[in-house]
């Protein structure tokens, strides 16, 4: 139940007394005793299903109730072989495949344990921080920019306090919130001034609030129970349903033909269907839910094995597939360590007035502390407390590019500015050096412009300092005091190259990826660190000068430059956007509140460990480490997963393609059935199971060397030129039975009943061995451009379940199971002409395989 709206209004002492708390919060007994009451603060989206519900999840995929159906209608006919070995199928499909996946998922699980999510709350009058699912009703939690809503609560203070709210009302424009207790009656709880709530985020200012209601009984958590945890399907998702679909419909109409001269030529309408279903299983990829689940698991599994957590499956593929990296340089380029260097006057002078304010600014900021902030409080340790207090703050925002504290100091309030060189500096009138103050004239500016310039191309990030002294009679300050301001100086700040970014960049561009840099920064900065990284520049945009551009012209130059400084967040998204609508698939890194944007705009949103909460909330794939290395091993991990999945899609639709040729002709011109409908099934469970080490097998460096994408006529080609090779040999089997063997006598008039019967065994056991190891055999074949078995071999996993399912075939016709099945042995001569079948195919298969990939590309 959502919290009592009654609440938002009452008086402040009412409401605290109410939830048992105060304004120093709960003490830890009283908020473990809460928690033991209402449960984690966790809501339903992601939560495991039960065993059977999982179970009868995996059973609604359209392969998999094709397969009941036809398991069903087996029985119905008392057909229980039947019945038996498409039941083996479903198991293979859905219980192999939930068994692999829930063993990686569990450990991927462990690992993603590594990634917490924290809140500041008070508890026993301190500030701390507590996990997110720790967190109670009646709990003050302590927000800022950057920070999650992790509850329903309501706001006891705040100031310039904004968040968005789009998650849950859509609506795209940051929300002021405040502490007013005067809501109007009739509003809804969205609308009300004083109310956050869960899945929500804070944009800028800070605030103070209560926690009403946590876990389910929030809105959040009430829509998740709802609506599940469903999300949009990528490329990759409609690409496999519509292979799925194309498939099934592919298989209802040879079926039905199937069917119809099965019929019309034996009169036996029964035999017919029995045999149809049994096609209809052959016919169909009933593996692949089982193989893309088990590739994606694993996949993630071995990724967190290279720091890369996967918190969403569906994001390898495309993890794989992306072909452009956008990322701050931040962490990445640079070591993430900024040191501060030098804290000056206008005359470049040091000047300790400069430092002391810059720390002062830093240290009672009650915002999102940055590097920068955190540079500056570690250089130097000042007993600000004793002669200031904090009166007011004027929060950062990427459109002042400043922000602002008001503190008592020395019978005065002094507000003191940080910030963003140009942006100071336009506010400033005057500027100060010792105890002269100065106009701030054309000149000076120049000069200041000048060294600022000087600096950010010798890579240091330059952030100027100014102040402006109010009477104490003034306690409220906004924006609008940021005028009439007094220069006093600057700071400037180094951030080393990382010694790994050039060898990073290097890899990933040798694997397809381009590496586009988006960042607040100028573009002094960012040259000088793409120099000292070996980062090739194409083009430098910034972001006054995309905001100038038409769409076209904006478009091309997204399109040239690869370094694009002093962008708003609002421009990061709009670049994201922009590549995606030229086909590129795109993803994002970045660790701060200006990411979350582009973030959500890229096909795939990276994040780091370290990054703040609504960053991490939002990506795809955390790194547990900020490295271009850590990435690149991550995205060659995904063209592995994503390389195994299509083989089996290659595989499957080249051998179904082929056997419909051989089903349809065989069902058409022999005198019997080419094969009976148990042994049709017990083929394909074989073959089916002979695929299970797929998940595991190795790929070809040469295919990772670049992104890959799902291309649904690369396959549709792939299987029409490769697929009718198996009916070639298919075929001569065929004639090797008939003719070679004797089967034709089957036919002959006044052929003893008991002949008859043994050499339609003896046919149906030939082309049963012959489909099963061709179609075993092939899958080595196909799985390569290279040569197989010499240049590329499989994993001993997917080569152990080829050399079993292969001697099973060949044992079966000899073993206590042959009558129960319907074969009988083969003489040896057989096993010479099968050989020389094997060979002849997989050279041929070889070949025109090598033939494609020439005319058609490898993808």
């Amino acid at each position: 139940m959502h919290p009592d709206t009654s609440l938002y209004s009452i008086p402040e002492a009412e409401l605290l007394g109410k939830l048992g708390s105060s304004g120093a919060g709960l003490s830890s007994g009283a908020a473990a005793k809460m928690l033991h009451e209402t449960g984690s603060n966790t809501v339903a989206v992601g939560r495991r299903h039960t065993v059977w519900l999982d179970l009868l999840d995996r059973c609604r995929n359209p392969l998999v109730v094709q397969l009941l159906i036809i398991a069903g209608v087996s029985y119905l006919m008392g057909d229980l072989r039947s019945t038996a070995v498409v039941g083996g199928m479903v198991f293979l499909s859905v219980f192999l495949s939930y068994f692999q996946e829930t063993r990686s998922s569990r450990a991927v699980e462990k690992l993603q344990k590594l990634v917490k999510t924290t809140v500041s709350v008070m508890r026993d009058g301190k500030e701390m921080e507590v996990p997110l699912e720790e967190v109670v009703p009646g709990d003050v939690v302590v927000l800022a920019a950057g920070s999650l809503i992790p509850a329903d609560l309501r706001i006891l203070s705040a100031k310039d306090f904004f968040v968005t709210q789009s998650a849950l009302t859509g609506e795209s424009m940051p929300v002021e919130k405040n502490a007013d207790v005067n809501q109007p009656a009739g509003r809804a709880a969205f609308e009300f001034t004083n109310a956050c709530f869960m899945g929500t985020n804070v944009l800028s200012g800070s605030a103070r609030g209560i926690v009403l209601a946590t876990g389910t009984r929030t809105y959040f958590g009430s829509l998740a129970v709802k609506l599940g945890s469903k999300r949009e399907a990528t490329s990759f998702d409609k690409g496999v349903r519509g292979f799925t679909w194309l498939m099934i419909r592919f298989m209802v109409i040879m079926v039905s033909i199937t069917f119809l001269i099965v019929g019309l030529t034996r009169h036996n309408w029964a035999e017919a269907l029995l045999f149809a279903l049994s096609v209809a299983v052959g016919l169909t990829p009933e593996m692949l839910p089982m193989i893309m689940t088990v590739c994606l698991s694993k996949g993630a599994l071995m990724m967190s094995r290279k720091k890369v957590i996967v918190k969403q499956l569906h994001a390898i593929q495309n993890f794989g597939a992306m072909d452009v990296l956008c990322t701050d340089k931040t962490g990445t380029l640079t070591q993430d360590h900024v040191v501060l260097e030098r804290y000056v006057d206008v005359t470049n002078r040091p000047s300790e007035d400069v430092l002391r304010y810059a720390y002062m600014n830093s240290f009672y900021q009650t915002g999102l502390r940055n590097l920068l902030d955190r540079a500056i409080l570690a250089h130097t340790e000042l007993d600000v407390e004793r002669n200031c207090r904090k009166v007011d703050e004027i929060p950062f925002d990427f459109k002042r590019r400043r922000m602002s504290v008001v503190i008592d100091y020395e019978d005065r309030h002094v507000l003191v500015c940080k910030g963003a060189v140009e942006e100071v500096t336009a506010a400033c009138d005057n500027y100060q050096v010792d105890e002269d103050i100065n106009p701030l004239i054309r000149l000076i500016r120049d000069d200041l412009m000048d060294e600022y310039r000087n600096l950010s191309a010798q890579g240091y990030r330059v952030l100027a300092i100014a102040y402006r002294e109010f009477d104490r009679s003034k306690q409220v300050f906004s924006v609008a005091d940021e005028s009439e301001l007094i220069l006093l100086g600057y700071i400037a700040f180094f951030d080393p190259a990382k010694d790994t970014a050039a060898k990073a960049i290097g890899a990933l561009a040798r694997s397809g990826v381009a590496v586009k840099i988006l960042t607040g920064d100028n573009e002094l900065v960012t040259r000088k660190v793409c120099n000292d990284v070996a980062m090739p520049i194409t083009r430098i945009a910034t972001g006054p000068q995309l905001a100038a551009l038409d769409e076209a012209a904006f478009s091309r130059a997204v399109d040239e430059a690869n370094v694009l400084a002093r962008l708003t967040p609002d421009q990061k998204e709009k670049v994201i956007q922009t590549l995606r609508a030229k086909g590129h698939v795109v993803g994002f890194l970045g660790d701060g509140i200006n990411d979350v944007l582009a973030m959500k705009a890229a096909d795939v949103g990276i994040s780091v460990d370290t990054a703040v909460d609504v960053a991490k909330e939002s990506a795809d794939i955390i790194l547990l480490e900020k490295s271009l290395l850590v990435l690149e091993d991550g995205i060659i991990e995904g063209r592995k997963v994503f390389g195994n999945i299509v083989k089996y899609i290659k595989m499957g639709a080249s051998s179904n393609f082929g056997n419909m040729f051989s089903v349809v002709g065989g069902a058409y011109f022999l005198p019997f059935l080419p094969m009976a409908p148990i042994q049709v099934l017990v083929n394909n469970l074989l073959y089916d199971f002979s695929q299970v080490g797929i998940p595991l097998d190795n790929v070809d460096q040469e295919y990772l060397d670049k992104p890959r994408r799902w291309n649904i006529r690369s396959i549709r080609n792939f299987m029409i030129v490769v697929g009718p090779i198996s009916s070639i040999f298919d075929y001569a089997t065929f004639f090797l039975m008939l003719y070679f063997f004797g089967c034709v006598a089957f036919g002959a008039t006044g052929t003893p009943e008991t002949t008859r019967a043994y050499l339609e065994r003896l046919f149906h056991t030939g082309w049963f061995v012959e489909s099963l190891l061709t179609q075993t055999l092939i899958v080595h074949i196909i799985r390569t451009h290279r040569l197989p078995f010499i240049q590329s071999r499989a994993s001993k996993t997917m080569s152990f379940t080829t050399v079993l399912i292969m001697a099973a075939g060949v044992w079966l016709p000899f073993s206590p199971l042959a009558h129960y099945l319907g074969f009988v042995p083969l003489p040896p001569i057989y096993f010479v002409w099968l050989a020389g079948f094997l060979i002849a195919y997989s050279v041929l298969t070889h070949n025109v395989k090598m033939w494609f990939a020439r005319k058609f590309g490898t993808d």
